[in-house]
């Protein structure tokens, strides 16, 4: 009876373990709820890329990411260098919808001020190895009767990459500006006016510890422990076990028969 006991208390002993290794893996903390799923994809492999783990759940109001834990802070700064999530814009077909109300003329400039620079930064956003767009439109207007008319203007901002050509894209970007908004195609380019910053590259900076004569990061030591110690535990009960089934097997065969019963 007491050969059975011990057997009882191995099984219960590699349970607790086996649930202890399942809490320490699975402590993922949501960092973007309810993204369209093109965007959640992109998360998930820039995260991955960097060498941060990152999985990916579909509800039916969006995509969800998860990373562990421990590395929220990084996971963060790495989507923020690279301009994640990225702003959702609204086309002019969706701001002009008709919905049944009459609106002012002074109403339908600024939407459509706000539609076409929203369609801009989307093409902007476009672009090889930028990461944000922003642009701000002027169009022509008169200040007061009698006044000389305020001509067209624009600002650009971007933010962008390292591998940004700013020299070969700069008058592209003016000429699709410039063509875009109207009055704007015959002024001169200070009418234009753009500016460049370039994002800060997160560095992965990992924190090594030892653990036993293995060097691994800091941030799994603490899993990578509770594994060791389970393997030496499930290790050194097989070799009690065979140890004592080899000076009494007859009491091995009986605890085995009364198991079964």
């Amino acid at each position: 009876m007491q050969s059975i006991n011990i057997y009882k208390h191995i099984k219960c002993f590699f349970f607790i373990c086996a649930v202890l290794c399942l809490t320490a893996c699975s402590r993922t903390i949501e960092i973007q709820t309810n993204v369209p799923e093109n965007d959640a994809n992109e998360m998930v492999g820039v995260l991955l890329k960097q060498g941060v783990f990152a999985e990916k759940k579909t509800t039916k109001e969006g995509a969800t990411v998860l990373v562990p834990e421990a590395d929220i802070g990084q996971a963060m700064d790495i989507l923020t260098s690279h301009g994640l999530p990225r702003k959702q814009t609204t086309g002019l077909g969706e701001i002009f919808k008709k919905e049944g109300m009459i609106s002012t003329p002074l109403e339908e400039k600024a939407r459509y001020i706000f539609g076409l620079s929203q369609e801009l930064e989307k093409t902007l956003n476009q672009m090889d190895d930028v990461v944000s767009a922003r642009v701000h439109v002027v169009l022509p207007e008169r200040i007061a009767p009698g006044e000389p008319i305020m001509p067209s203007s624009a600002s650009i901002f971007i933010k962008h990459k390292k591998n940004f050509n700013i020299d070969l894209l700069t008058p592209r970007i003016r000429s699709m500006v410039s063509t875009s908004i109207p009055g704007l195609a015959d002024l001169p380019k200070d009418k234009i006016s753009m500016v460049f910053a370039e994002t800060q590259e997160v560095k992965i900076g990992l924190e090594w510890t030892m653990v036993g004569p293995v060097r691994v990061d800091a941030t799994s030591a603490a899993t990578l422990q509770i594994i060791l110690i389970s393997l030496f535990g499930f290790a050194a009960a097989c070799l009690g076990f065979g140890i004592f089934a080899l000076l009494k097997p007859h009491q091995v065969r009986k605890m085995l028969k009364l198991d079964k019963k």
